[in-house]
C-alpha cells in the first residue's frame, strides 16, 4: 500500500472489523455473564498474569482504557465481588487489585463466550475476518 487513499482504506477496514466483533462481544457478554468487554477484558488481564495481585496503574498500561475509565471498570467489578482492591503499603498512591474466587468463576465462564464469538467472527491470521 504506498498510496494515501490505500492506507485510510485499510484503516478503516481495521475499525469496521474491530468494532464489528466488539458489538457482539459486547452484546454475548453483558447478555450472557453481565459483564462489558472491559471488564471482562480486566478479569482475563489478571487470570492470564497468574500473579495474586496487579497494580492497577501496570493494569492500565497495558490495556486501551484511560486510567479513569479502568478505576471506574475495577470500581464496578469490585462491587460485584470480582475483585477486591487494597492501598500499597510501601506507595499509598498505589492500587492492587485481586481477582476474588468468584471473579474467576466469572471469568471462567464468560471465557467460553467469548472465544466463541472470537471463533464465529475470526479468522486465523492472514485470513480475514468473517462476515
Amino acid at each position: 500500500m504506498t498510496s494515501d487513499a490505500a492506507l485510510v482504506e485499510h484503516w478503516r477496514s481495521l475499525l469496521t472489523s474491530y468494532n464489528e466483533v466488539a458489538c457482539h462481544l459486547e452484546r454475548a457478554l453483558s447478555d450472557a455473564h453481565g459483564l462489558s468487554m472491559s471488564e471482562f477484558e480486566i478479569l482475563d488481564r489478571l487470570v492470564a498474569q497468574q500473579c495474586e495481585k496487579r497494580r492497577m496503574q501496570d493494569l492500565a498500561a497495558d490495556m486501551y482504557l484511560s486510567q479513569s475509565a479502568l478505576s471506574r471498570a475495577v470500581a464496578r467489578l469490585e462491587k460485584s465481588g470480582l475483585v477486591s482492591r487494597a492501598l500499597c503499603e510501601a506507595d499509598r498512591r498505589g492500587v492492587f487489585v485481586t481477582l476474588t474466587a468468584e471473579g474467576l468463576q466469572r471469568h471462567t465462564a464468560a471465557k467460553a463466550t467469548h472465544l466463541a464469538v472470537l471463533a464465529s467472527h475470526l479468522q486465523p491470521a492472514g485470513q480475514g475476518v468473517r462476515r
